[in-house]
């Protein structure tokens, strides 16, 4: 997924990177297998049910088969999905609401209002699939044109400007770079002093998930790249290329993309703020690459003058502009061309839109279909004017009790907080003082905006997708760039309202639940606390730890990069965090042979996983307390409330995962894979093992168990 500015997400649903966004799902329909439009059914959703473990197995060996293997064997992986799990229905069922307002919004009645005349032309270009077919690669000729024109190395400013416009993405920093043409830009909170907004440019250029695709040698990543440049070399020839030029054009843009992967900075080194703060004027940035005309850039793309720059990775930038001077314009304008058809390829001819599938969403992920058009219009509809359809999915899936409860789970674990940071042996008071100031000045965000979007600036028409498509992206970059110098807008939210996910933003010192996620299976009203707080409980409790995991705590209460703890503090810090990356630094046999994951990369999630269980579990234990029982009374199921706590937790995870989405899961993304984020923390806790009597010397017993909070 990628994560704008400095977010840190709670990925519940595996989120695919920007390359396959339109081109495959990775949830469980709970419609027929391809869910066509014409489907009726109402998608269903996952509830828990403490009576689907698996008592063949025992919970002391992997407690996560214990909990998910009757489900995963009775729920095997459509054709049209990489992945899906017991959330999977959740994702059906949201995207059903908002089809149904989008249909409802598509009619072309001349009394429609103004949003729902904006957001069902969206719907009805983006359906018009025979419109598009007839259509074929006339949207795409005007580019071409543009980039066929140019007439010298000078000329590429204003086309990269032209491009940024049109295509999304180039206002978000990810995990491994920002998805954009040869670099990103946006406003950013500074990092040493997050009351203002100051100009971001990151490093950019790839097409593939990240560097390691172009870099690495091993026989699956050639096969890989091999596999990459037929497909380049069959895009280009869809646009009408000669073969023998697609085949040369093909080489051209593996040689620019593999140059730009060699000198971007690796997704490890990213996740220290420290490493990309690099403040620059813009003196400096002109220096830095003369061959982009900075002042025709920031002139041409509205942007305020910026107190300083920050450019996350000066090497890649020198390098950057080597490439620029050595390589001949009609290199750069090949990839060019490249640039705008795979971009432009989701919102296209079917043709296109295959042969897109059949690499980035066949080849690199797994699927072995091409998801229904409906689904993918409503996502890319959810993508570009979200605001605008999450007030209706807010007003037909989240009651204010919905609302009023979670606020409720969401107070009892930041006061299991409080308690659980007075209580560390290791920690100072003087750090623990600056931890509790910081917990108090997190800003709970629950279920939608307190300020909706206002998209009438976006011209949307019936006739082209693709032209509605570029201005979204515009308005949304233009919006982005334009908070430069501005005050910081502690509205702004990064997800819409129904997305399954979370974050917590360092900088803003919030966390942010879209309604989308306060649903079943992670959030039910109709269940007990016990239920609720192994779900749900345990993914805010792991959104507050991502203010004190090895990133979060390197910014204070106000969001600014500042280093708060004593010096014994931090080394005490770094000891425990260094036991939680070892643990996960692991062989990953789902992802094919050979394949292990960096602890490193995945620290913080892994910190938030094991920490925020621990404050579920102990907010629970609370709730109990008050109503005068306790974690080990038997329910009329059976079940303790200890047990049924750490059994709804790992039914949340219950997810079959495709090999191939798994390999770039481990490769590209700071999250774990499921069956990690449930037997890895669980062999951590003393109070898992007591509720279902494990004993020293069981897999699910660690001799050196990790423990940050």
């Amino acid at each position: 997924m990628n994560i704008p500015r400095l977010r840190i997400a709670f990925l519940l649903i595996l989120v695919l990177p920007a390359v396959l966004l339109c081109q495959t799902a990775m949830v469980k329909p709970a419609l027929p297998v391809g869910g066509g439009a014409d489907t009726k059914e109402v998608p269903k959703l996952e509830h828990f049910d403490p009576h689907v473990v698996d008592k063949t197995l025992d919970p002391c060996n992997s407690f996560y088969k214990y909990t998910c293997n009757k489900w995963l064997t009775s729920n095997p992986i459509p054709p049209d999905q990489v992945f899906w799990g017991t959330g999977s229905g959740l994702e059906l069922w949201n995207e059903n609401l908002l089809r149904e307002t989008l249909d409802a919004a598509s009619t072309n009645d001349p009394n429609r209002n103004a949003v729902n005349k904006k957001i069902g032309d969206y719907w009805a270009a983006c359906m018009d699939e025979s419109g598009i077919e007839a259509a074929g690669l006339k949207p795409l000729q005007p580019e071409l044109d543009r980039i066929a024109a140019l007439k010298s190395k000078k000329d590429l400013t204003l086309e990269i400007v032209h491009l940024h416009h049109l295509y999304p993405g180039v206002w978000q920093q990810g995990d491994n770079q920002t998805n954009a043409p040869f670099f990103g830009f946006t406003g950013q909170q500074d990092y040493d002093d997050a009351s203002k907004v100051v100009a971001q440019i990151d490093q950019g250029g790839l097409s593939l998930p990240n560097r390691d695709y172009y870099l690495k040698t091993d026989e699956k990543s050639a096969e890989i790249l091999k596999k990459y440049r037929a497909h380049l070399q069959k895009m280009f020839a869809l646009s009408r290329e000669p073969e023998a030029q697609a085949a040369a054009d093909a080489g051209t843009v593996i040689e620019l993309e593999t140059a730009m992967a060699k000198t971007q900075m690796d997704n490890i080194k990213r996740r220290d703020p420290k490493n990309i703060n690099n403040k620059m004027s813009l003196v400096q940035v002109r220096e830095l690459t003369p061959s982009i005309d900075w002042d025709a850039y920031l002139k041409a793309v509205k942007a305020p003058a910026s107190d300083h720059y920050i450019v996350t990775s000066p090497d890649f930038f020198r390098a950057e502009e080597k490439l620029l001077q050595e390589h001949p314009l009609e290199h750069w304008k090949t990839y060019l061309r490249w640039q705008v058809i795979h971009k432009s390829a989701p919102y296209m001819n079917k043709a296109v839109v295959d042969e897109n599938f059949d690499f980035f969403a066949h080849t690199l992920a797994g699927a072995e279909q091409q998801q229904p058009r409906w689904r993918r219009c409503v996502r890319v509809a959810d993508r570009d004017l979200g605001d605008a359809l999450g007030q209706a999915y807010v007003d037909r899936a989240f009651p204010p009790d919905s609302k009023a409860r979670t606020i409720q789970m969401v107070h009892a674990i930041e006061k299991a907080l409080t308690e659980d940071v007075q209580s560390l042996s290791w920690m100072s008071s003087a750090t623990k003082e600056q931890a509790i100031t910081k917990l108090k000045g997190i800003e709970d965000k629950i279920g939608y905006p307190s300020d909706w979007r206002d998209y009438s600036n976006v011209n949307v028409t019936r006739t082209s997708y693709l032209n509605n498509v570029a201005h979204a992206s515009s308005f949304e970059f233009e919006r982005w760039v334009a908070k430069i110098g501005k005050p910081v807008d502690r509205t702004e939210w990064t997800m819409t309202p129904p997305t399954i996910n979370a974050y917590y933003d360092p900088q803003l010192n919030t966390i942010n639940f879209p309604a989308g996620i306060l649903q079943p299976p992670y959030f039910d009203p109709a269940k007990d606390d016990a239920v609720n707080f192994g779900a749900i409980g345990m993914i805010i409790g792991h959104e507050i730890i991502h203010g004190f995991d090895d990133q979060g705590r390197k910014f204070d209460a106000h969001g600014n990069l500042r280093d708060w703890w004593t010096a014994e503090d931090g080394k005490q810090y770094d000891e425990r965090g260094k036991c939680i990356s070892d643990e996960y630094t692991q062989e990953v046999p789902d992802a094919g042979a050979g394949v292990k994951q960096n602890g490193l990369l995945t620290q913080g999630e892994d910190t938030a996983d094991n920490g925020g269980i621990h404050l579920a579990l102990n907010a629970l234990e609370a709730s109990l307390k008050e109503q005068g029982k306790s974690l080990d009374d038997e329910g009329p199921d059976g079940w303790t409330y200890r047990q049924r706590f750490f059994l709804s937790n790992a039914y949340s995870w219950c997810t079959n995962v495709r090999p191939e989405i798994a390999r770039m899961i481990v490769t590209t993304d700071p999250h774990s894979l499921p069956i990690f984020r449930i037997d890895n923390v669980m062999s951590n806790m003393p109070e898992f093992q007591q509720a279902f009597g494990c004993k020293a010397g069981q897999k699910m017993v660690r001799a050196n168990a990790c423990r940050v909070w």
